[in-house]
């Protein structure tokens, strides 16, 4: 990956944005797509969509959800604890102890999620998953008095910020989902960028995924595409205790996963398998037979309905602030997509079975 992309990637996992609080992230995503776009626009629900005029008619909405799992201060203590609420599906068991950062209108708070510490347990306490109403914030304020006057109800509260290279091109960042489909988004006009094309493309950061799909819904009615393709993580089950027979066989470093199933729309599955197979790149099948619970299940169901793609990368220990993905996975899956892109024309029909 080159320095601009991967500078690219990291200030997108460094930049703070749970779901209803993606400004920042958002910025970073502008900032990095005007130089490889006609147009660059936010909506009022906070989407910023990048288009690339194409020769042709045909629309396409490419998407990665910008937010990330969080939380949001609900109420301080006569002590000055912050007690909080989850922004997003969270495991309650992963939060004692770690660092946290909550954003407020004077800047960032550093602050630690606190529990009993064991030796105060009583054996029912230690076999008992703690709940989000068990664990507080503790930001060493010495009253109520205090910490009010550095936070407030309704600030947002991330994990501790950071990306960090592991082996064999992996990374390690609280916020893979879905800033790689962000990056994803935003390096495919980059890779397009010298080409020609007949789809006019409508690349999108999307908001509000985390609470149900929020941002593709709104951003997918305006733009009214003819074919849609999401960029997402899905779960990689190449570690242990993970059942393959119930889940699949999904790994890192093996090239990103071309989802098949209801969801997705045959045609585009098999032009997508099709590309893969010319240009060598490595993917894999994921089986998806229900809805995904990604952009691209929106996406299809916009308007009178949207043939639809979605490609994910592996991604390991998903919503906790130790995500693991493979940049090469992520760099096969611009290329799968800008290929896909450069074969598309007004001419293709994407009905089923026609």
């Amino acid at each position: 990956m080159d320095k601009e992309l991967k500078k690219f990637f990291r200030e997108l996992v460094e930049a703070p944005s749970p779901s209803g609080f993606e400004e920042p992230a958002q910025e970073v995503y502008r900032k990095f797509v005007r130089k490889y776009s006609d147009e660059v626009k936010t909506d009022v629900h906070g989407n910023v969509i990048a288009f690339r005029k194409g020769k042709g008619k045909l629309k396409m909405m490419v998407s990665g959800h910008a937010d990330e799992i969080g939380f949001m201060v609900n109420f301080i203590d006569s002590d000055g604890f912050i007690y909080f609420r989850a922004i997003g599906g969270v495991d309650p068991s992963l939060l004692p102890g770690l660092k946290v950062d909550i954003y407020t209108k004077k800047g960032k708070i550093r602050g630690v999620i606190g529990r009993k510490a064991i030796h105060m347990m009583e054996k029912e306490e230690r076999e008992k998953t703690p709940q989000l109403k068990d664990l507080w914030i503790d930001i060493g304020a010495k009253d109520k008095k205090q910490a009010e006057t550095l936070v407030s109800i309704g600030d947002p509260i991330t994990f501790q910020l950071g990306m960090e290279d592991l082996q064999n091109d992996l990374v390690l960042t609280k916020a893979t989902d879905n800033k790689a489909g962000v990056f994803a988004s935003g390096a495919l006009l980059k890779y397009l960028e010298k080409e020609k094309t007949e789809a006019n493309l409508f690349c999108v950061s999307s908001v509000q995924e985390e609470l149900g799909l929020r941002g593709a819904r709104t951003s997918a009615f305006g733009i009214a595409p003819d074919i849609g393709l999401a960029f997402d993580v899905t779960t990689a089950t190449d570690h242990p205790t993970t059942e393959k027979k119930k889940y699949g066989d999904i790994s890192l470093n093996k090239g990103p996963a071309i989802a098949k199933g209801a969801n997705i729309n045959p045609v585009i599955f098999d032009m997508l398998l099709s590309t893969a197979k010319k240009n060598n790149i490595d993917y894999q099948i994921e089986a998806a037979p229900r809805a995904t619970g990604t952009d691209a299940n929106i996406i299809q169901l916009t308007r009178s309905g949207v043939a639809t793609g979605l490609i994910s990368f592996p991604n390991r220990y998903m919503h906790t602030p130790i995500e693991i993905v493979s940049l090469k996975d992520i760099e096969k899956a611009v290329k799968l997509a800008g290929e896909f892109i450069k074969t598309l024309n007004d001419k293709i029909d994407f009905t089923p079975g026609m």
